[in-house]
């Protein structure tokens, strides 16, 4: 029975994906990825964007949030800077498409650095009630300001790339899949950094971080930022994905969401965020598969369903604090250890 890994350099020790295990699946998983569009149907390409958008913007939230210990019911705020700044950039400049991600992930990034400034005299809720109130003064903004279009919002055309428009799911998963799965192996490796060691130490004990000479605000500001720009850009993805951008397609029930599927997921980890995300997007196609199971027997079902889904979504959230606190990652670890033990343990 394999009982541990050897490691015996550096760079061994170091590694992302340090067994062979490991790698094989990581590449059985991007060969799945690959083949994925090309047997799926539209309405599944659609929800495999859906998720990996949502993927991006929870793993920056599990940044801020489940690493550095600091709590943001604004990140559907953040996406609204970056998908409002490439909506304006295409259709008034109509840069390329890339150059627009980055432009409006970078201004959120700014924006979360100001909202972040309070997180060195305040923490826990008061923290989660200013970075609410940015969400409100971001929402008055681009209700009322005529280069967001006000209340109406902006139409925007499709990205182009090489010539080719990306304006159909099976396109589009070409840029948002690659673009998240970027987007969680840098924040993956960004944990192993200095940067990420000192979010995790002010995270368990802020005062004993400072006392050994990590400066606080600096990494508060840090974390707000990187979560931020991580938002922007899942943000700026939601904009040529959907080419619709309203002040009502980001609201606050939306940062409600994110949060609830890094606590589901598991807070601190970077495979609770993925599967967080993933499970809660999923969750509402579930339940409207069961209410149109369920209408024949209750001719209102589908009408239940908007105050249902919130219900669930509350649950979901009691149950796993309640019964497991460190979310679906926890589960799976649980499992692959079950399975490498067995039939040692059982």
């Amino acid at each position: 029975m394999r009982i541990g890994t050897l490691k015996t350099s550096y760079a061994a020790d170091e590694a992302l994906f340090d067994t062979p295990t490991q790698r094989m699946l990581l590449g059985l998983l991007a060969l799945c990825a690959i083949a994925f569009p090309f047997a799926a149907s539209p309405y599944w390409l659609f929800l495999a964007c859906l998720c990996a958008i949502n993927v991006a913007s929870a793993t920056g939230l599990n940044l801020l949030t489940g690493y550095t210990g600091l709590v943001s019911l604004g990140q559907a705020a953040f996406m609204s800077v970056g998908a409002y700044t490439v909506a304006v950039l295409e259709i008034r400049l109509g840069t390329p498409f890339l150059i627009n991600l980055l432009v409006g992930a970078s201004l959120a990034a700014m924006i979360g650095i100001l909202v972040g400034i309070p997180s060195l005299k305040v923490k826990g809720l008061y923290l989660a009630i200013a970075t609410i109130a940015a969400s409100v003064i971001l929402h008055f903004l681009f209700a009322h300001w005529s280069l967001t279009g006000e209340s109406r919002g902006l139409s925007m055309p499709p990205a182009r790339l090489f010539g080719l428009t990306l304006d159909q799911p099976f396109s589009l998963y070409w840029l948002i899949m690659p673009v998240t799965c970027l987007m969680v192996l840098g924040a993956a490796n960004l944990l192993r950094t200095r940067i990420g060691r000192a979010f995790i130490a002010i995270r368990d004990r802020d005062i004993s971080a400072e006392v050994l000479g990590i400066p606080l605000l600096r990494y508060k500001l840090t974390s707000f930022a990187i979560s931020s720009f991580y938002a922007g850009l899942a943000g700026g993805l939601w904009a040529y994905f959907f080419r619709v951008v309203t002040p009502e397609s980001f609201p606050l029930v939306n940062s409600i969401f994110y949060l609830a599927a890094i606590i589901v997921g598991g807070m601190g980890t970077i495979l609770g965020g993925i599967l967080g995300a993933v499970f809660m997007t999923l969750v509402p196609e579930l339940l409207k598969f069961v209410a149109n199971w369920a209408t024949p027997i209750y001719p209102d079902a589908l009408a239940a369903l908007a105050p249902v889904r919130t219900i669930v979504f509350g649950g979901l959230i009691v149950g796993f604090l309640i019964f497991e606190p460190r979310g679906l990652a926890e589960i799976w670890r649980r499992l692959r250890r079950f399975f490498h033990l067995w039939p040692f343990r059982t």
